[in-house]
């Protein structure tokens, strides 16, 4: 039963083993390394801007699939484990300061908090009514947004523009359209979230390249989509124009959704910390280590945005490569993957 679930979560000891852990960002890979650490005599300090746990769970997952109440029961299962001390409403400004503060080992999981804008034709004209996927979500969640237009043209085919097309529709918006650049068939939203907008009614028009916005004066009218199909290439796939005329969506609004970006400005340049050509941080993906022998990456933050089934896998290796590195073991001798980080006795009962 559902009550009896907390009962059998780990607890911390009453001994610490002496290891102090920082986890920056509160979502489900830093919440999963102090579900794996506490247990084990960790010390964990949370830091997160927000002011409950759960990271993009709470701030870009609506509440329709994931209510609040069942999101805080899931997170505070982890809280109340034990050793885990909570610093919410806290932005951490500066690496080389936490640094400074004697952890023994640092998570970065502060997910991939910034998303794309599309820079074409009539956008810089236009300062209203055009929002980003998940900023827009974001305020959706916490009671800044409550209504939107009766025209909704959403960008993008991942699983963020699925949420945004069926929160539209929520809001207020009756004609809502979902436009891709790509086949329908190489859309990156799982099956179930493309199954869940199409029950709802919510169209889609693959093949359509965002081309311009149009506005007058200033205001949104819709936009312009140039039609394309996809063709190989010197084994690359690539769109190329139909030659069909262009197509002509109207819309009180428009919400992008064709990607998120990490952005580090917290993280100096100076701490022996390397990034790629892309801003993202060189992490090992066997171990998720980074070049800085004391801070490990997991979730969106490491490998850019996936989802949350992801970030617990990612959390859970960081979280065995932390306690590893505490012993100055070496990181790439590891358990096998389906080793439980703790035992736990079991009656006949249990295993029936």
């Amino acid at each position: 039963y559902k009550g009896e679930v907390k009962s059998r979560m780990p607890k911390a000891p009453a001994q610490t083993n002496g290891k102090k852990i920082a986890l920056v960002g509160g979502g489900p890979a830093s919440l999963t390394v102090a579900r794996d650490l506490a247990p084990l005599g960790y010390e964990i300090d949370l830091y997160d801007e927000q002011d409950f746990g759960g990271g993009f769970m709470r701030s870009q997952i609506p509440s329709f699939r994931l209510p609040e109440t069942v999101l805080n029961e899931e997170v505070n299962y982890i809280l109340d484990i034990g050793n885990i001390s909570t610093h919410f409403k806290t932005y951490v400004s500066s690496l080389q300061d936490l640094l400074g503060k004697g952890y023994d080992a640092i998570f970065v999981g502060t997910g991939a908090p910034r998303g794309r804008d599309l820079v074409i034709e009539g956008r810089k004209e236009i300062n209203s009514n055009i929002h980003i996927g998940i900023d827009w979500l974001a305020s959706v969640a916490f009671g800044h947004i409550e209504k939107i237009g009766a025209k909704v043209i959403i960008l993008g085919g991942g699983n963020t523009a699925m949420d945004c097309c069926r929160t539209s529709r929520r809001l207020g918006g009756t004609d809502v359209k979902v436009v891709v650049r790509s086949p329908f068939d190489e859309m990156k939203a799982s099956p179930w979230e493309i199954e869940d907008a199409q029950h709802e009614d919510i169209p889609f028009f693959n093949c359509h390249n965002p081309k311009a916005f149009v506005h007058e004066n200033g205001k949104l009218r819709g936009m312009l989509f140039e039609k394309v199909k996809a063709e190989q290439q010197n084994g690359k796939r690539v769109l190329i124009p139909t030659g069909e005329a262009d197509v002509f969506f109207e819309a009180d609004d428009v919400i992008i959704a064709i990607g998120q970006e990490n952005s580090f400005p917290w993280i100096e340049k100076n701490l022996g910390l390397e990034f790629d050509k892309y801003g993202m941080p060189v992490v090992d993906k066997y171990t998720y280590a980074s070049t800085h022998p004391k801070v490990f990456f997991g979730g969106d933050a490491a490998f850019g945005p996936k989802n949350v089934i992801t970030a617990v896998a990612h959390g859970h290796q960081a979280a065995v490569s932390i306690d590893l590195f505490c012993q100055q073991l070496d990181l790439n001798v590891r358990p096998s993957p389906m080793t439980n980080l703790i035992a736990q006795k079991m009656g006949i009962h249990e295993w029936s």
